[in-house]
């Protein structure tokens, strides 16, 4: 007779009791937000954008393969909290180059240069002609050691450890770019573990992301919007991140919620507004797709707030009901998580 023991998964705020073989860990995949921030503002301590992926089995608490979506301000002091060291992630994908996703790079990887960490793979479109320069994750990840080489901190440093490498945390990278198209394609590969991206709108170079695993799937749509920036559209989410969503698990992406639109008094800029994805409209996306949870983050307005970077919040702050009643709006009836930093969703075997 085959023996069984009983794992307990946290899933979307409930738990879970599922019968696994002793014989074979059951495999596992666990999401987690390390950032949540709506834009470059701060507000209450939020770290900005940023998507932990993990993979694995019960045996190691779906620890196996780590992959970090974006690196917002603060994301590595969130990766502490979870007991996770920037040595310990295996690759790092970036959505766009705006410095709310980009700005707790540098500190990831000198972090990971000081603890003499092996190199990692940067994942990231290639260099994309914007309207006033070129938009370059390449070049971006090239030069994120200058400012700690021009203030002697990498000699320094290395004058007690001659062992670690001399141009500083850019020597532990190994850039891997990507034309992104409106088809996806296949952009990092490790076992059982696939990343797929595709294009989308909301800058030059951005692109959207999904990994696949045994134990389940998620796409990661970053700041993804509609391929035309203004009303009359169908709809304000990508028909691309759509493509890439369909038969997903999870889908992890940034939202802004309607009653900022223009159209409400906010005065909040029309071209930012209409390069996100509504609140509503994920949700009309998430159930044609056939997801089962949607994750919303990078909140367009924090939760709370009665500003939005400069903008006044039409009828005051919103809560976790507010977007969830926009996205059922939408006709969604999986699980809704309005993004908190650390939120977590975790899917047993299937």
């Amino acid at each position: 007779m085959k023996r069984f023991s009983i794992a307990i998964a946290l899933v979307g705020g409930m738990w879970f009791v599922t019968p696994v073989s002793m014989a074979e860990a059951a495999p596992c995949l666990m999401v987690t937000l390390t950032g949540t921030q709506g834009g470059p503002s701060v507000f209450k301590g939020q770290a900005g954008a940023g998507t932990l992926v993990r993979y694995g089995d019960d045996s190691n608490d779906c620890g196996a393969m780590k992959l970090q979506f974006d690196t917002g301000r603060g994301t590595n002091m969130r990766l502490s909290q979870i007991d996770v060291s920037p040595v310990q992630l295996n690759a790092i994908f970036f959505t766009h180059m705006h410095g709310d996703h980009t700005e707790g790079f540098a500190d990831i990887m000198m972090l990971r240069w000081y603890l003499k960490g092996p190199k990692i793979d940067i994942v990231c479109s290639s260099d994309a002609a914007s309207v006033l320069g070129t938009n370059s994750c390449r070049k971006y990840v090239t030069h994120i050691a200058d400012a700690f080489l021009q203030s002697g901190e990498i000699a320094e440093r290395r004058s007690e450890d001659k062992d670690r490498l001399t141009g500083g945390p850019a020597d532990l990278s190994n850039v891997i770019t990507f034309d992104p198209k409106d088809e996806p394609q296949v952009v990092w590969l490790s076992g059982d573990v696939k990343v797929s991206a595709i294009r989308s709108t909301h800058i030059a170079g951005h692109a959207s992301y999904r990994v696949d695993t045994p134990a389940g799937t998620v796409v990661i749509g970053g700041d993804a919007g509609n391929d035309v920036l203004a009303p009359p559209r169908a709809r304000s989410t990508s028909d691309q991140v759509e493509r890439l969503a369909k038969g997903v698990d999870i889908i992890v992406h940034s939202t802004i919620h309607p009653g900022l639109g223009p159209d409400r008094g906010s005065g909040f800029p029309p071209l930012s507004y209409y390069r996100q994805s509504e609140t509503t409209d994920l949700g009309a996306m998430a159930k044609r797709v056939g997801a089962k949870y949607l994750m919303l983050t990078h909140l367009a307005p924090s939760l709370g707030a009665v500003i939005h970077n400069r903008w006044k919040v039409p009828g005051g702050p919103l809560t976790e009901a507010d977007y969830r009643k926009a996205v059922e709006a939408g006709g969604f009836t999986g699980t809704t998580i309005v993004g908190t930093d650390l939120a977590t969703l975790r899917l047993p075997a299937k």
